[in-house]
């Protein structure tokens, strides 16, 4: 065995959390992903609207909560829901999936952070809830301050974690538009807010290894694709190129090319 490993925490995790998005995979690459990964894969979302429009989902919740994998549907379903009057409806419709988890954003409509709160107060009664931070449009900007505000609003109202949004391209919210981290921004919230609170959604390897890099092995990571789990395991664990020398003691540096 390997020793001089970054120590990973078992499951339930407080940190090194890492949350899948699962655009619409079906039951058999599921119950693959769970035979293979499953062990570290802490929240699965079913992304955005996907599990409206397809078949077999209740199945592939149950597939997953076998690896007590949390499961939700994406936000931007419940804004649907919202932005129609219907929060009742959601709470029936991801009550019928079997979902034990819940995501709150506002990313798509204009919410209040008063309402968006009691969504949150709302949810925790019965739900996991994360919330997310950031606008889904490139050109909304949002100040450090807000995100700073709206993060310890949104965990103050019950939100287990908050997550920094850069959706699947990973070129909006925390990221600059070449897919490059806000750097000024991220150190902010981080003086302001606990990391170990943070989702940072993370699509990309470059955003995946920038913040191992900054954070640790630790580190709380979101928007990873189902074929990309166990890649993302091996940049936090040191076993690939990119974080190979983070981990090790400073003697065994003389070994770098």
């Amino acid at each position: 065995m390997l020793d001089l490993l970054p120590v990973r925490e078992s499951k339930p995790r407080s940190s090194g959390v890492t949350m899948v998005m699962d655009k619409g995979i079906g039951i058999r690459q599921a119950q693959d992903l769970v035979e293979t990964a499953g062990h570290l894969i802490d929240f699965l979302k079913l992304g955005f609207g996907t599990s409206y429009v397809s078949h077999q989902v209740k199945e592939k919740v149950k597939a997953y909560q076998t690896q007590d994998i949390k499961v939700y549907v994406g936000g931007t379903l419940l804004e649907a829901f919202l932005v129609r009057g219907r929060f009742e409806d959601y709470l029936r419709y991801i009550d019928k999936l079997g979902c034990d988890a819940a995501e709150v954003s506002d990313g798509c409509i204009k919410l209040p952070q008063e309402e968006k709160c009691r969504i949150i107060e709302r949810l925790k009664e019965h739900y996991t809830v994360v919330s997310e931070i950031g606008a889904k449009e490139a050109g909304i900007v949002m100040e450090a301050e807000a995100w700073i505000s709206a993060m310890k609003n949104e965990l103050d109202a019950g939100s287990s974690f908050v997550i920094g949004e850069a959706r699947e391209s990973g070129t909006v919210g925390i990221y600059e538009k070449n897919g490059s981290a806000d750097v000024a921004l991220i150190q902010q919230i981080l003086k302001n807010v606990p990391a170990k609170k943070i989702i940072w959604e993370a699509p990309l390897k470059q955003q995946q290894t920038w913040f191992i890099r900054l954070l640790g092995a630790g580190v709380n990571l979101g928007n990873i694709a189902p074929a990309e789990i166990l890649a993302l395991e091996t940049l936090r664990l040191g076993l690939r190129g990119d974080t190979f020398f983070n981990f090790l003691p400073e003697d065994f540096k003389k070994f770098k090319l």
